[in-house]
């Protein structure tokens, strides 16, 4: 077997030692711009050539200040994370002590929200600043166990000097990405870490099926959570002469009457009782109720003049704002959703179904696909979203923010008109 053959993750279940000489040696390679004689493992290659793209130092990390522990507080309660976390403690924590390694969560920033484990492992952590609070973006910290499955949105484990950093490189760590089951957006990651001399090959495999089983529990809650609520608004549903919707408090619909069923409204940040202006419905009367909000719209949606901002400056954190004559609301977007805006913003004339369906699949023949995600777009876009062929409503603004660094556009898509894109001229209308 030639050594460009080896497999340097199974190589280190059997030989630890060998596989880390191997892997800084194509590490110093990549550094030095040598073909090495071991390849890097495709996830740990291309994270390292975004590293050398942005600069990032490997000698030193980029430490910015942690956060107090009142920021640190604040994050934690927002975090969906925070729901399952009891069940990432059961499943991951109690093996973490055995094998010497501990556990660590961050959410979609790449901020440490908690970490638990080894008590002579969470010392070396210190060390490092793997502590909670840091900040472990693959942008400050080079490839890791939580900034790189954070931009591949797939589990990825980083062996010693697969760590772009050299001061990481006697770890060894396994982390798998936390993907909300409603949506689609990232919430986080959770990773297994430990010390190089206490690798086991099959970690990896343990922390994505706890992570499965995370987003299991939150997909569960979530039907709980519309349950309840549901119960509680169809008396009041029965009752009322018009249009209304039941809605949790991120705009989940629980149930409707007098109008079209959609899966979820947009809301303001803040919401309290009394008028307010939503962007598919126009201005509502905003009733609390246990759970959520009962909202009964008073006009017909307005088609006015609209603008739409698709910002895809962060990466893994897509959004699309609408601004309209009733006021403006914010979508987090899923990731093909964010693809098919992306292409149609450049796309003023339109495209067909087969056409998207080659720009993102390259394969026109899945049309089928492309016309139902369309469709549920058009459940939080409305009549802004015109079909026949697929395009933005004529007199509509389209503003599309892009990442000051083209090659980190989408990371996750493999699109092969966002390839292109990331290389050549961005949608402009």
């Amino acid at each position: 077997m030639t050594q460009a053959a080896i497999d340097l993750r199974r190589l280190a279940g059997r030989d630890v030692g060998r596989a880390a000489r191997l892997t800084a040696e194509a590490h110093a390679a990549a550094l030095s711009g040598k073909p090495p004689a071991v390849p890097p493992r495709p996830e740990i290659g291309a994270s390292w050539e975004r590293m050398l793209r942005r600069g990032v130092d490997p000698e030193r990390a980029v430490r910015p200040r942690p956060l107090s522990s009142a920021e640190l507080a604040e994050r934690r309660q927002r975090s969906h994370l925070t729901e399952v976390l009891p069940l990432l403690r059961d499943g991951l924590v109690s093996v973490a002590e055995s094998a010497q390694h501990i556990m660590v969560v961050c959410d979609a920033d790449g901020v440490v929200l908690w970490r638990e484990g080894h008590q002579s492992v969470l010392r070396h952590a210190d060390a490092i600043g793997l502590a909670p609070g840091a900040d472990w973006r693959e942008a400050t910290s080079g490839t890791n166990g939580l900034g790189t499955p954070l931009v591949a949105r797939r589990p990825v484990q980083v062996f010693s000097a697969e760590h772009f950093v050299r001061a990481h490189h006697r770890w060894t760590c396994s982390g798998a990405p936390i993907i909300d089951p409603r949506d689609g957006r990232l919430l986080g990651v959770v990773d297994v870490s430990g010390l190089l001399d206490t690798l086991h090959p099959a970690m990896l495999k343990l922390v994505e099926s706890v992570a499965k089983l995370a987003e299991a529990e939150l997909r569960a809650r979530h039907l709980r959570g519309l349950d309840r609520l549901r119960s509680v608004a169809a008396p009041l549903l029965a009752r009322i002469g018009g249009r209304a919707v039941a809605v949790d408090e991120e705009g989940w619909v629980a149930a409707v009457t007098g109008m079209a069923p959609v899966d979820r409204l947009p809301l303001p940040r803040t919401l309290s009782a009394g008028p307010v202006r939503l962007g598919p419905l126009g201005l509502c009367s905003a009733e609390p109720l246990p759970g959520g909000w009962l909202l009964r719209p008073a006009l017909r949606p307005h088609a006015g003049v609209a603008r739409l901002r698709l910002d895809l400056s962060e990466p893994g954190r897509p959004s699309l704002t609408v601004a309209g004559e009733v006021g403006s609301w914010t979508h987090d977007l899923s990731p093909r959703h964010a693809e098919l805006l992306f292409l149609l913003a450049g796309e003023e004339a339109g495209c067909s179904a087969g056409a998207l369906a080659e720009a993102v699949f390259g394969d026109a023949g899945r049309r089928v696909t492309v016309r139902a995600e369309l469709s549920r777009m058009r459940r939080y876009l409305g009549e802004l979203l015109e079909h026949r062929p697929y395009r933005f409503r004529e007199g509509t603004g389209v503003e599309v923010v892009l990442p000051e660094d083209r090659s980190a556009l989408l990371p996750h898509s493999l699109a092969p008109a966002v390839v292109r894109a990331r290389v050549g001229t961005a949608p402009r209308r």
